[in-house]
């Protein structure tokens, strides 16, 4: 059986073969398809301030997909794209040319190993709702059930 996942989609450094961050968010989009993926919506490119030491501005997006792998599969194989674009680890919060996160998926929540789902941050980061809320703000987050859509607008609120 299939299942859905919301994907967040980062990048801040420029792709010999894609071009600017905006560039390799839509190519990362296309290549979703090539592991194995279905991709059902994607948001638009959004360009947004960086965070802590990260240095420059990113471009963000959002997708929902579908496919037959359980999250640690799919984690593995959004690692493995990461890579093939060029993704070095380096130290939290750096630059980076693609960086991908599982951050909701039909299962409900899922602990294990580093893997947590709903992605720990989501509540806190409009970078990810505000995309995340243009293709699934009906989809339900966090403890209290709160609807993406719901979740941002109190983001927003508390930022002020």
């Amino acid at each position: 059986m299939p299942h859905r996942y919301a994907i967040a989609i980062g990048s801040n450094r420029r792709h010999g073969r894609h071009g600017a961050p905006a560039g390799v968010v839509r190519a990362a989009i296309a290549a979703l398809q090539d592991i194995g993926l279905v991709v059902i919506a994607a948001s638009p490119v959004i360009r947004t301030p960086a965070l802590g030491p990260a240095g420059r501005s990113f471009a963000n997006a959002a997708a929902i997909v579908e496919g037959d792998v359980d999250p640690p599969v799919l984690l593995a194989r959004l690692k493995a794209m990461e890579a093939a674009f060029g993704r070095r680890r380096g130290r939290r919060w750096g630059a980076r040319v693609l960086d991908l996160d599982i951050i909701l998926w039909s299962g409900g929540a899922w602990i294990g190993g580093p893997l947590v789902i709903p992605h720990r941050s989501l509540e806190q980061r409009d970078f990810v709702l505000k995309p995340l809320s243009l293709i699934a703000p009906g989809w339900r987050v966090g403890r209290g059930a709160r609807t993406v859509r719901q979740a941002r607008a109190r983001l927003i609120r508390a930022l002020g």
